[in-house]
């Protein structure tokens, strides 16, 4: 079965960081996009950093951009977001996810996986 688990989450103080970790299984995601997304209450997905498939391309939400990096490790099959200078505004839960077709991962949808995502809450 495939699968993409998300890892990392915690509860962690305004300035303050996390390294989120996402472990794919079931299939090589070498040739894949790969993304980070989060999703709070009240507010709609948004789409915080995107990789390719070299690791030579990424994006990133100008609300993450300058704080937080997105990084990919093609033989272990995993994605990383390293995320510094938290605000609380960053509470949300993250999901990873993976996509042949950049629009997809621009647009957020027709997402080829999906990971259930991991809680980050950041405190005043």
């Amino acid at each position: 079965q495939v699968q993409l688990v998300e890892s990392g989450g915690g509860l962690v103080q305004a300035g303050g960081s996390l390294r989120l970790s996402c472990a794919a299984s079931g299939r090589t995601f070498s040739n894949y996009y790969m993304a980070w997304f989060r999703q709070a209450p009240g507010k709609e997905r948004e789409l915080v950093a995107d990789i390719d498939w070299s690791g030579g391309s990424t994006f990133y939400a100008d609300s993450a951009l300058g704080r937080f990096t997105i990084s990919r490790d093609n033989a272990k099959n995993t994605v990383y977001l390293q995320m510094n200078s938290l605000k609380p505004e960053d509470t949300a839960v993250y999901h990873c996810a993976a996509d042949v077709n950049l629009p997809d991962i621009r647009a957020g949808l027709y997402l080829d996986y999906w990971g259930q995502g991991t809680q980050v809450t950041v405190s005043s």
